[in-house]
């Protein structure tokens, strides 16, 4: 199993300054985003959960049309796993978003979700593997892949209602570059959101 590298380069996270972000080193895409999923839990409590997923899929639709939402060091991968950047944590410790890059032939494990979380292909072509869960074998069986091209967004609940692998072909030839929101506080980012599973 792979285990990923958790870049803190973009918002470097210390016992000093545990719930605030550097937003002079937020791009104004990113600043944007962040207001988006702040308005869509103050819409949420108002109004059916359905409302604040459709709302994350739009935020995240709108952030990667503007190339400049991230920074070129938060576009570096690392050759041995994919790759975590932390970008902004919610002060309330309601969300967290991150860049993911993915180099040929790495892959996330098979995994459901112990949060709600919503992703985005802004570079290259991702192939996403989903998964149904087996009761009796306690297992995820593999039900169908599909390529992910940039411009693809996703959003699920938490739950083994959506396992998934998600990964880079082994041939592409160039890396990919995926922009996630996690239901999580940024320090759980690593630990909290995958519900790993065998398959």
């Amino acid at each position: 199993m792979q285990i990923e590298h958790v870049s803190r380069l973009a918002r470097p996270l210390s016992p000093a300054h545990p719930a605030s972000d550097s937003h002079a080193d937020r791009s104004p895409a990113l600043e944007q985003l962040c207001r988006e999923i702040d308005a869509a839990f103050a819409a949420a409590e108002a109004g059916p959960r359905a409302s604040f997923g459709q709302r994350v899929r739009l935020a995240l639709q709108r952030a990667i049309a503007d190339p400049g939402v991230l920074r070129p060091d938060q576009r570096v991968g690392n050759p041995q796993n994919y790759c975590r950047h932390l970008l902004a944590a919610d002060p309330l410790n309601r969300y967290a978003i991150a860049a993911l890059v993915w180099e040929p032939g790495q892959a996330s494990p098979v995994h459901g979700h112990r949060t709600w979380c919503g992703y985005a292909v802004m570079e290259g072509t991702l192939e996403e593997t989903l998964y149904r869960w087996d009761t009796a074998g306690h297992c995820a069986v593999e039900t169908r892949r599909h390529a992910r091209p940039p411009g693809a967004v996703s959003y699920v609940d938490a739950g083994r209602g959506a396992i998934h692998q998600l990964g880079l072909p082994a041939d592409a030839a160039a890396r990919a570059v995926s922009l996630h929101i996690y239901g999580v506080a940024g320090e759980q980012i690593a630990t909290h959101v995958n519900d790993l599973l065998a398959a």
